[in-house]
């Protein structure tokens, strides 16, 4: 079941409310130990499954939980039914096969208190009609239980914390917010923070006023069903103040509009993403008045690994052929795990799995609508089948780039089951994905369960390994933040990162960096006002939902989901 999910009643979402209550209608109910097995029943059942789990689970392959095809036949349906209904609880309780599902994929499944009983025995009924496939027995293949047997070393550092402000709540517990990106618009000293439920907010001394709300320009705008759906990110172009271009990306309902890079016929299509350039008509104001036009739009498998950012290098000067250019990360929209690796496996001829480099003022694309930049890799090769606009490849989910003081791109890419990563960004580079997760093989056409360690002759394959790592044992899911100055009150030298799920923070050094090379990760930790804390404990959950952002000053700031908090990340305080 999924890790994040919508915090309103299905009802309450402003696109869906026929459909909403049409699926809140009772399947045919039946006895405790018995699965429905109606027509009726199993298409509702596939409703909530795309809607509540589909974004963990895969039905034929082991994912950030287990595959669920044939789940019915190896467990009792009430301890499903029960599972399902409130995980945390169960495990907390001592149930045997909830903790040992704990400790296979080291997170908590989260509660459903949104569900009603019919909606779960819908799941159930949805899923008993599922036959586990050979791919989901070849689940067996022995891997790596433990990739990676050293522990993360603690370090000394301690950052003292400051309360910045509260984001207003857009959903309901367990999910109050879903803020995922907080930046500056360069120059102008004005910081935003982003909620994937599609507003925008202008954080001004404490205060948090809507900037821009996706769901009045957009009809098809949809934020369901969850796990980075909705308002993906947004840059400011670095002359902001003088030009007015903001661009964005969202995700629409499938066939909103043709796509420019659509998906074949037999490859199913959960949603569209779509990014934007906007030309606001007074940079100074407070709320966002202009036109937008559409640059490009992706469709995807799933709602999964979309376009998780946008972002301009911060270092490039005007004249510099890096300035104005504008970088996009694209994920595989989760078509490996879901039985379609062809989507991902394309050298550089299909646009998932890639970070794309555009010049949005210029017109050269196919689509004429944005700019190939000539110094592109893959721009001038001579091959009417490779895509111009890629600028490197092979990621699951290159979910944050940043760059460092000298000029270095990075990007931390979510992994699958076992391995997260931060990979040093080169022009014209393969990154591995699906055939390696970090600095180990995958073999995705027999197991998506585990991974291998690579052979001699699998190092002659040209793949570029990642400049950080760690395995399932320390976190679940890289949450990407920046480099900080070596002059820095807080973490000086050093690339910061984390953990989304369980908030622990990490860091590697800047002097360590070398492509290719793991460098050692450490640990950091924090305080409020001086008192040793942590980000669960913060949070008052057992999900962090752990996110970085920065402003126009230099400084740094962390928050979670689940709060709506944002923390100022102050300086460093003694042990």
């Amino acid at each position: 079941m999924p890790t994040q999910i919508p915090g309103m009643l299905l009802c309450k979402y402003r696109l869906l409310p026929i459909l909403a209550l049409f699926y809140l209608v009772a399947c045919q109910a039946p006895s405790s130990t018995e699965i429905a097995n109606d027509p009726h029943s199993i298409e509702r059942g596939k409703y909530y499954y795309d809607l509540y789990c589909s974004s963990c689970h895969s039905l034929n392959n082991q994912s950030i939980g287990p595959a669920l095809a044939g789940i019915t036949e190896l467990e009792d349906p009430d301890w499903l039914r029960s599972f399902i209904r409130n995980a945390p609880e169960m495990i907390d309780g001592g149930d045997k096969r909830a903790k040992a599902l704990l400790a296979t994929y080291r997170q908590y499944m989260p509660a459903f208190p949104m569900l009603q009983d019919s909606n779960i025995d819908c799941i159930l009924a949805y899923l008993h009609a599922q036959p586990a496939s050979a791919v989901a027995s070849a689940d067996t293949l022995t891997g790596l239980e433990d990739p990676i047997p050293d522990s993360i070393a603690l370090s000394d550092h301690v950052v003292d914390l400051q309360l910045l402000t509260q984001i207003p709540a857009s959903g309901e517990f367990p999910l109050m917010t879903r803020i995922t990106k907080m930046d500056c618009a360069a120059n102008t000293g004005r910081l935003f923070m982003l909620d994937l439920r599609g507003k925008l907010y202008e954080m001004t001394n404490g205060t948090n006023t809507v900037y821009l709300d996706m769901a009045t320009h957009f009809p098809n705008y949809i934020d369901v069903p969850g796990l980075a759906t909705g308002f993906g990110s947004f840059a400011f172009h670095p002359e902001f103040e003088n030009n007015g271009l903001l661009y964005t990306t969202h995700t629409e309902q499938p066939g909103s509009a043709p796509a420019d890079f659509a998906l074949w016929d037999s490859i199913p299509v959960k949603l569209q993403w779509v990014v934007d350039e906007w030309k606001v008509n007074d940079p100074t104001a407070k709320t966002l008045t202009g036109s937008h036009r559409e640059l490009m739009r992706i469709e995807m498998v799933t709602q999964i690994h979309g376009v998780q950012d946008l972002e301009f290098n911060p270092n490039a000067q005007p004249g510099d052929p890096d300035y104005g250019m504008l970088y996009i990360g694209v994920g595989d929209g989760g078509s490996v795990e879901n039985g379609f690796p062809e989507v991902s496996i394309n050298g550089a001829k299909k646009i998932w799995s890639s970070i794309l480099r555009i010049d949005p003022a210029g017109n050269n694309s196919k689509n004429g609508q944005y700019g190939i930049p000539p110094d592109n890799p893959w721009a001038a090769d001579n091959d009417p089948e490779t895509l111009g606009e890629i600028y490197a490849r092979g990621f699951r989910n290159p979910h944050r780039l940043t760059w460092s003081p000298d000029g270095n791109m990075v990007a931390s890419c979510i992994g699958h089951h076992m391995i997260e990563e931060v990979n040093l960004i080169e022009p014209g580079k393969d990154y591995g994905w699906p055939e390696r997760e970090g600095t180990f093989k995958m073999r995705y056409s027999e197991t998506m369960a585990t991974i291998f360690p690579l052979d001699p002759a699998d190092t002659l394959v040209n793949f570029t390994y990642p400049i950080a790592q760690f395995d399932h044992g320390e976190g679940n899911a890289i949450s990407g933040g920046y480099f900080s100055p070596v002059n820095s009150k807080v973490l000086p030298g050093t690339y910061f990162f984390g953990d989304i799920v369980n908030g622990r923070l990490f860091y590697i050094n800047q002097k360590d960096i070398k492509q290719g090379y793991p460098a050692p990760v450490h640990e950091w930790r924090i305080a409020i006002d001086g008192v040793p804390t942590t980000l669960l404990e913060l949070s008052g959950s057992n999900r962090a939902d752990l996110r970085f952002g920065k402003d126009c000053d230099g400084n740094f700031y962390l928050f979670t989901k689940v709060t709506g908090k944002v923390y100022r990340m102050a300086g460093e305080m003694p042990l």
